[in-house]
């Protein structure tokens, strides 16, 4: 299984703390080795960095524990493939454009029998059912508002309809942004937890490091922070139910939909072994 990391904040924020942790998941104290990436937004646009490596032993990984860059939106992504090859087209995060802005997007999940038609404006390069998938929503939301970007519930709504035909086909735990929010689905597993002011310490479950939030921060700050499974083992981080699309704004969730999974795909997706 593949593991993600998302964040969204009312203020930037740099995610040096979290993406510690998370990278040691990337072949140090887990197994997801076959690669990595992460994507900060700033404003409309954003840094990507992609590397087929494991994010345990990466140099660009390394960079980016040392290099705090601050984002309103980060999307991040440790990759053990279950579908394609290990080579960098196929590194989370993807990255299309949709009115105007860069959307970002990172999967974790396994996808069967996905052969959605693409019409041509969205094709992955790659060979994963992730980049696939993406496609997919994309496709779906320039068809439904051809135009111009709607209201962001409008969007999460339309959001929801088309992820509901892509989880009969599998586990679809997925991150998704276009530097305004942070949209967060989850088909089997997946935690988030919102830290503001007064801010406490916290300590990373998979590297020896501490910090103490309230040393750095401002009443101004709120981060809301994603994962697969939590970071940390001094705070209380809240589950996903399966079904749940969460859209975060400036540090909370702002909106939560219900994307019904079928219990017979549900069974089928706890007992994928190959997304444990």
């Amino acid at each position: 299984m593949c593991q993600l990391l998302g964040m969204n904040c009312a203020t930037p924020t740099d995610v040096t703390f979290s993406f510690t942790g998370f990278a040691a998941r990337g072949g140090v104290t887990d197994h997801h080795a076959d690669g990595f990436g992460v994507a900060f937004f700033e404003d409309k646009a954003c840094r990507l960095f992609i590397d087929n490596q494991s994010a345990g032993t990466s140099p660009v990984a390394d960079l980016i524990k040392r290099y705090p860059i601050k984002s309103k939106n980060v999307i991040s992504h440790i990759r053990k493939a279950t579908q394609g090859t290990v080579l960098l087209e196929n590194c989370h995060p993807f990255m299309r454009e949709l009115w105007g802005r860069h959307w970002i997007f990172a999967h974790n999940g396994d996808l069967h029998g996905f052969t959605p038609f693409l019409s041509g404006v969205y094709q992955p390069v790659g060979d994963t059912d992730s980049e696939l998938a993406f496609c997919t929503l994309m496709q779906g939301l320039r068809k439904r508002f051809p135009g111009s970007q709607p209201p962001l519930n409008e969007l999460g709504h339309a959001l929801a309809d088309i992820t509901r035909d892509i989880t009969l086909h599998g586990v679809f735990n997925f991150l998704l942004s276009n530097g305004q929010a942070l949209f967060a689905h989850c088909s089997t597993r997946l935690y988030y937890i919102v830290r503001e002011w007064p801010f406490s310490t916290a300590h990373l479950i998979d590297a020896d490091l501490s910090i103490d939030f309230a040393q750095v921060t401002t009443p101004d700050d709120r981060v809301a922070v994603i994962a697969t499974a939590p970071l940390t083992d001094n705070e209380t981080w809240t589950q996903f139910a399966p079904g749940e699309l969460i859209m975060f704004e400036h540090g909370r969730p702002t909106m939560t939909l219900s994307v019904p999974i079928p219990p017979e795909v549900q069974a089928k997706n706890a007992a994928n072994t190959a997304c444990t």
